[in-house]
């Protein structure tokens, strides 16, 4: 979020600068039925109408996200404990007037959605991302706060979180709004396993994960360590980890099947929920890897645009290419490189790649940085209206996985390579926590490169353009073939069916596709294919083995109550493939070896 490390440093400074304090008690009384009973009291309250609100956006989200139709019977009283008129002025804004230097609001919380966003109240573990939990007011954005939790009796909970502890285990403070925001909060009956490692400085960089799930002492044990090998291949990317406020990085993991599947990233800590029993295995590890990663790009490497981060509304990046989908493709390059995938693992994920960028509408229709804005739409943003997103859009991670692929292979072949792009990026603007944008991302690839004509070609083409990639020669350097999937094969459109009388499709057709040049549609019910009935996905596929692209052939389809019938012209399934040479039996050179070596190796001494 923002630069905290002074504020985090010099506290009496800041109860100088801001002699009004913000406190939260926090108790259970109901928590059978998911309520929690939240005051918030105000002291020295700088004037006599105070507004105070809930959250519409959240750190690491982008999109809008009502907070405040899960508060209620909001009430407030004065210093002496007599009620104050509490006036609501908008859905989650309320307005009190007549204050004289204290004022307390009481509000009940409902919370029953425990992932990365929301917050999730049980008697058997609380779960709370700030935004979503927690009234603030507006005129005091910047003063410290202080937050309390009366837990139920008797318990053997744990609270686990990146504010600031005190003497007392129940209370903890942060310096302001924006911190305070940012640091979800998990408390229950946690398996913590705590590791300290010396940073490139020679500090010690504490670790805790903070485990939710049932399984053994043992098997967290093991699991922390490979969460620790993780954390080691990403500080291999940058050189060093960051400067942890107040000493600490902490995972909120929460693995059973009572939470949504989820990965959040924050300052000092992650929130990641994974709704599957925890058995400690390797396949759990791809969201660790992502949300450690953002501890470097993201939380401090910052766009410009996220800074100071609106809690009021929708938050709108032409970053997010960048600080998610370079994430994207560092999250899976670092199990990779860590060893929890084995290299045809990996390809898989390349094909994955490639095939976003050289196969999807969006990447043909916007770029990168076009993408970002959309986030505000798709971010986990809520709507029950359709839209064209298969036609008009690409989601800002694959994409920007696929872009950070192809730098990093273009770089590779000129002797560089991606992770010391990303360590100038860090040293540029992470280290000092300078936020940056777009051009600034630029002129940090033409400094590395020394060729500015380089970058200056590379954002034009597939940062601020769409133009297509080649990645076969790229991919060949590392003993990588890229080939066609299913050459020669008859394609209609990748689609989604619903199978019955007939199969009704239940996704917009693709521009370009068969169908969509027949003109079918999501809704459209296909009957008949080249005159045989098709009630199953299966025989629709059978139908398409006997023809090959080229071929025309008639479908009939019901579009709402009217019979219709339409020439398809088939033509070849475009879907890619990276295998290694290995696979496709051609002879990997020494040269290759290396390559792959420098690129896919580990790199933790």
């Amino acid at each position: 979020m923002k630069k905290l490390a002074a504020l985090l440093a010099t506290p009496m400074m800041c109860s100088y600068a801001f002699a009004q304090t913000i406190r939260y008690d926090v108790s259970f009384p109901n928590i059978v039925h998911h309520e929690a009973r939240i005051a918030l009291s105000v002291a020295d309250a700088p004037q006599k109408e105070l507004h105070f609100r809930m959250s519409r956006s959240s750190p690491g989200r982008y999109a809008t996200h009502e907070y405040g139709k899960n508060i209620y019977d909001v009430v407030a009283f004065d210093k002496s404990g007599k009620p104050v008129p509490v006036q609501r002025v908008d859905g989650d804004v309320y307005k009190i007037s007549g204050i004289n230097g204290f004022v307390k609001v009481e509000y009940t919380l409902y919370a029953n959605h425990a992932d990365g966003t929301y917050a999730g109240i049980d008697a058997s573990s609380v779960h709370l991302n700030m935004p979503a939990t927690f009234m603030w007011v507006k005129e005091l954005e910047k003063a410290p706060i202080t937050v309390a939790f009366n837990l139920p009796k008797p318990n053997q909970w744990t609270i686990a979180t990146q504010l600031k502890t005190t003497s007392d285990a129940n209370v903890f403070t942060a310096p302001d709004l924006q911190y305070f925001m940012d640091s979800p909060t998990k408390i229950g009956q946690l398996t913590i396993k705590e590791w300290t490692v010396p940073n490139a400085d020679n500090r010690p960089s504490q670790f805790r994960l903070a485990l939710e799930a049932k399984g053994s002492d043992s098997l967290a044990t093991a699991f922390a360590g490979k969460v620790k090998r993780i954390t080691e291949e990403a500080r291999m990317v940058f050189g060093e980890f960051p400067a942890f406020d107040n000493g600490s990085y902490t995972f909120l993991a929460s693995i059973n099947p009572y939470v949504r599947g989820d990965g959040m990233e924050h300052r000092n800590s992650t929130m990641i929920t994974l709704p599957v029993a925890f058995d400690g295995s390797d396949n759990l590890l791809g969201v660790f890897s992502h949300e450690f990663f953002h501890t470097w790009n993201v939380e401090r490497i910052r766009p410009k645009t996220l800074e100071p981060f609106n809690f009021e509304k929708s938050n709108m990046s032409f970053e997010l290419w960048f600080a998610e989908g370079f994430t994207q493709y560092y999250g899976d390059l670092i199990l990779e490189r860590a060893g929890f995938d084995p290299l045809e693992e990996y390809c898989r994920t390349l094909t994955s790649l490639v095939n976003t960028k050289e196969n999807t509408a969006g990447t043909k229709r916007i770029s990168p940085v076009q993408a970002s804005t959309n986030a505000v739409f798709v971010d986990a943003g809520v709507a029950i209206d359709k839209t064209n997103y298969p036609n008009i859009y690409t989601s800002y991670y694959p994409y920007g996985a696929s872009i950070a692929l192809a730098l990093d292979l273009q770089l590779r072949s000129k002797g560089l390579n991606l992770d010391d792009f990303m360590k100038a990026v860090w040293a540029k603007h992470g280290k000092p926590e300078v936020a940056y944008n777009v051009a600034d991302l630029e002129t940090v690839l033409a400094t590395y490169t020394k060729d500015k004509v380089f970058a200056q070609q590379f954002f034009t083409k597939y940062i601020n353009g769409h133009e297509p990639l080649d990645y076969t020669p790229l991919l060949a350097n590392a003993g990588l073939l890229l080939k066609k999937q299913f050459e020669g094969q008859a394609w209609i459109g990748d689609i989604r069916y619903k199978e019955g009388p007939g199969l009704t499709i239940t996704s917009n057709t693709i521009i370009g596709s068969p169908l969509y040049k027949a003109g079918l549609d999501i809704d459209d019910e296909i009957q008949k294919l080249d005159g045989k009935l098709v009630s199953k996905n299966d025989e629709l596929v059978s139908i398409l083995k006997n023809h090959k692209p080229g071929d025309q052939i008639a479908v009939e389809y019901k579009h709402r109550d009217e019979q219709k019938t339409a020439m398809l012209e088939l033509i070849e399934n475009p879907r890619l493939q990276v295998m290694t040479y290995e696979e496709a039996g051609k002879t990997v050179s020494e040269a290759m070896q290396a390559f792959r070596k420098s690129w896919l190796g580990s790199k933790w001494k």
